[in-house]
């Protein structure tokens, strides 16, 4: 330990690392906050729409600006044509997000590196396609945690997505992480090594609607499409909408989209700004969404049934699990029901599964829990 002033060591310094995306950033929040909560010293390196969902208490770093993902991504699948028509089929495996993310991992690299020199970490804690975290802890010879943020095995998205990173880099072989915290529920994707932590949600605190943090008159079905723009028409909540006409349900779209709104909507459908999920779910009979891991763990988290539209990258393979699992609906793009949507509120099986797995997820140790054990691998390191 370097001495610090009255000969007090110094407090253990961590370097958290994600992809610039909100879906990449949330999953880590809790478990950062929990490390500053034990007496840590964080750091939480990011750029994009990252830092806007990151707290002020991780003291969010900029390490790329002026970064923009669109140009980036576009370029590299118009480069790969069949790869990226695979990818927006969901049919990618990791083969596209190993390009993606591995390619954008370099280009943030030098500030992930620069950052983790002047900050000097005895600890690096980053998500999988994140992989300048990796380098930057092998760089500095310090302890490396791998965290799990989807549904996807933790040590093979890291495989992929730093393999083609450390081409771009020139690196050498990086170290493995000293530990990999799961996430995932066992139920949805079978047992897996590494150190379980439960998925706890995490939302900014933003003006919403306080009204749907309450139950209401007829049971609340809410909306959700990602956080990131995807190529061509996006129909998930104009083929909602067009489903809910009938229904007798409160169907509310999140942040709805203008294909959405642009025709006249159903009695039974409403419309609202930005939500915190993590509030307003409990009071959600449920959800339909686009597939994302981020919304999918934080339904499931709140025992709440789900419809998931399958979709490009990991999305097909989310709803596909979570159809598997019983906790859920999964449909293709513009195949929704009325059907769907009234099974989706009123299906007790549906309900029953949903509850199951949050049992499961809440009997999983919490981040408070998990982050002692964490900062101790830092300490023996130094």
């Amino acid at each position: 330990m370097r001495p610090g002033h009255r000969g007090q060591p110094d407090r253990v310094r961590v370097l958290v690392v994600a992809s610039p995306l909100t879906g990449h950033v949330l999953p880590l929040v809790p478990l950062a906050l929990a490390m500053r909560d034990a007496g840590a010293e964080v750091v939480l390196a990011t750029a994009g729409d990252g830092l806007a969902v990151c707290p002020p208490e991780l003291s969010p770093a900029d390490v790329a600006p002026g970064l923009r993902l669109g140009p980036l991504f576009g370029s590299l699948m118009l480069r790969h044509p069949l790869l990226a028509r695979r990818e927006l089929a969901g049919r990618g495996g990791t083969d596209a997000v190993g390009l993606l993310f591995g390619r954008l991992g370099a280009r943030t690299a030098r500030g992930v590196v620069s950052l983790a020199a002047r900050l000097r970490p005895h600890l690096v804690v980053h998500e999988p396609l994140a992989p300048a975290g990796a380098e930057a802890a092998a760089r500095l010879g310090v302890p490396a945690v791998l965290v799990e943020g989807n549904l996807f095995d933790a040590g093979v998205l890291r495989e992929a997505a730093l393999g083609v990173h450390a081409r771009a880099r020139r690196l050498g072989e990086v170290p493995p992480p000293v530990e990999v915290v799961t996430t995932a529920p066992p139920s949805l994707v079978g047992e897996r090594a590494g150190r379980p932590m439960r998925f706890v949600p995490w939302a900014p605190e933003r003006p919403s609607d306080g009204r749907f943090a309450e139950p209401g008159p007829r049971p609340r079905v809410l909306v959700s499409r990602s956080t990131v723009a995807t190529p061509g028409r996006d129909r998930l909540m104009a083929d909602v909408a067009a489903a809910a006409a009938g229904t007798g349900l409160d169907v509310v779209l999140v942040r709805p989209d203008r294909e959405a709104t642009r025709r006249p909507l159903p009695p039974e459908v409403t419309t609202t700004g930005w939500l915190p999920f993590p509030r307003v779910l409990p009071a959600a009979a449920g959800v339909v969404h686009h597939g994302g891991a981020g919304t999918l763990l934080t339904a499931l988290a709140a025992g709440v049934p789900q419809l998931v539209v399958r979709g490009a990258g990991d999305r097909r393979t989310n709803a596909d699990l979570l159809a598997a699992r019983g906790a859920g609906l999964a449909a293709d793009p513009g195949e929704v029901t009325g059907t769907h949507l009234r099974r989706l509120a009123g299906d007790p099986a549906l309900a029953a599964a949903a509850r199951e797995v949050a049992a499961e997820m809440a009997a999983m140790p919490a981040p408070a829990e998990v982050a002692p054990a964490l900062l101790e691998r830092a300490l023996r390191r130094r």
